[in-house]
């Protein structure tokens, strides 16, 4: 069945569709889930509520684009509404310093190892980070997300890369 007519019985209801659907791009949103979550399990829960979200407004997608990049920017919205409703972000001061890059210095990481520190900043760190770095949103869209400023989007950024960096050195002074 194709794409469009896969989304045709899901705006129907019709549950083989939709768990036609899930298999096609839960691997995908989970991908999604895993770097705004701070583990698996939350991941999970994540991508469960994207899918039902998904499904309740499946109706509203107008095959304007692609479906793929509509079902991301849901999940991406479920995930950060979740987060905003727990009251996981506090705002923090504003700090307009320069952007920090994070430089690995020739260190090999594992891209787990990678993503496992991502996973472990603080919520309002790990969501501008990846918002910024890893789904390129400017600070301005991150701010409007996120309910907070750009200069706190700047700053939590700056944050992030700060303890990613520390992480990183510690990893190159045990591989030494």
């Amino acid at each position: 069945m194709d794409l469009e007519e896969l989304i045709y019985h899901c705006q129907k209801g019709n549950r083989q569709a939709q768990a036609e659907l899930y298999q096609r791009y839960s691997g995908i949103l989970f991908g999604m889930c895993l770097k705004y979550s701070r583990n698996k399990t939350e991941a999970e829960d994540n991508l469960h509520d994207s899918f039902i979200t998904i499904f309740d407004k499946i109706d509203q997608y107008g095959f304007k684009g692609s479906f793929e990049g509509w079902a991301k920017r849901i999940t991406v919205n479920t995930v950060l509404q979740k987060y905003r409703k727990d009251q996981h972000l506090n705002v923090v001061s504003e700090n307009t310093e320069d952007e920090i890059e994070v430089d690995t210095d020739g260190t090999d990481i594992s891209l787990s190892t990678l993503l496992g520190y991502i996973q472990e900043l603080p919520h309002k760190y790990r969501l501008t980070f990846n918002l910024y770095v890893l789904d390129g949103y400017s600070h301005k869209e991150i701010s409007e997300m996120l309910g907070t400023s750009t200069g706190t989007s700047k700053s939590n950024l700056a944050r992030a890369k700060a303890i990613l960096r520390e992480k990183i050195e510690k990893t190159k002074i045990n591989i030494a």
